[in-house]
């Protein structure tokens, strides 16, 4: 019987989605609060937590030791043999969004006009350079949680110096204007599994947890050569691309997510995204101990 560890915050939908469909599968699957990970050596012995496979279902947020600790478990896993989905580079990639932008243009693909800095005045610059209207995006952060628009100076400044204070990264992307909706594609391994079209709820948000709406929609081959080719660039084979076509007839890419949810995505298209997960690791885990 295999055991799947799951990495989450706590026993919510995925996970119970996942141990609904793990039970199809005959596993054993527990999950494991990434907060509360342990390791240690003793003598000569390394010592982790037992397990076959490890599904990350969440990063949160914490120290800089803290994160870096717990990358370190997922390494140390590789190291002796558990099979970790996504890989902890593609999680270290994926996390960092000025990291996915730039592999993202490297692999040939469309992003928003995108500037990163530090401090406020050089922002402010660059506000402007972008033409007024930007969209600020924390570098870490997922599900649509501390994005805004500005399109105003004495406000901008004001979001931006406000920002640098608290020692945020500044990361400011050129607003695209579009058709009120973006597409979300859902990658497991060499295929997009199904994707959803979201439509904006406040004129810049889409994310379904945010409150945006959502329906299934049949990816073209543009969309879908894309969304392999993002999930590619970051070195993941469980992946969440969001692609938006701009008004100006280009694909933008926008965010490749390595650890994705797919609560909305199964309820509108009645894809069984956790049992073809799951199915998957099984394969890529026996593939690697042939």
């Amino acid at each position: 019987m295999r055991r799947l560890t799951l990495l989450a915050s706590g026993q919510g939908w995925h996970v119970r989605d996942l141990q609904r469909a793990a039970a199809l599968l005959g596993w054993e699957v527990v999950w494991e609060d990434f907060r509360r990970l342990n390791a240690g050596v003793f003598g000569s012995r390394e010592r982790l937590p037992q397990t076959d496979l490890v599904l990350v279902r969440t990063m949160p947020p914490g120290s800089l030791e803290q994160v870096v600790f717990r990358m370190d478990v997922l390494h140390r896993w590789v190291r002796n043999g558990v099979a970790v989905f996504n890989s902890p580079r593609a999680l270290e990639i994926s996390i960092d969004k000025y990291h996915t932008t730039a592999r993202l243009v490297a692999a040939g693909l469309t992003v928003p006009d995108t500037w990163v800095g530090q401090d406020a005045e050089s922002a402010l610059a660059a506000f402007e350079q972008l033409g007024g209207d930007v969209v600020v995006k924390p570098i870490f952060g997922s599900e649509g949680r501390g994005i805004f628009r500005l399109t105003e100076r004495e406000l901008a400044w004001r979001v931006l110096v406000t920002l640098e204070r608290l020692g945020a990264v500044l990361y400011l992307q050129k607003y695209v204007a579009h058709e009120g909706y973006d597409v979300r594609a859902f990658v497991l391994g060499d295929e997009v599994l199904a994707g959803m079209r979201r439509y904006v709820r406040d004129g810049l948000r889409s994310n379904v947890a945010q409150g945006g709406e959502a329906e299934a929609v049949v990816l073209g081959a543009e969309e879908v050569a894309a969304a392999l080719r993002a999930a590619r660039a970051v070195e993941a084979e469980i992946a969440g691309v969001d692609l938006l076509p701009g008004r100006d007839g280009r694909l933008y890419v926008l965010e490749v997510n390595a650890v994705p949810g797919w609560r909305a995505l199964t309820r509108v298209t009645g894809c069984d995204v956790a049992w073809h997960v799951l199915r998957y690791l099984d394969r890529r885990a026996r593939k690697e101990t042939e």
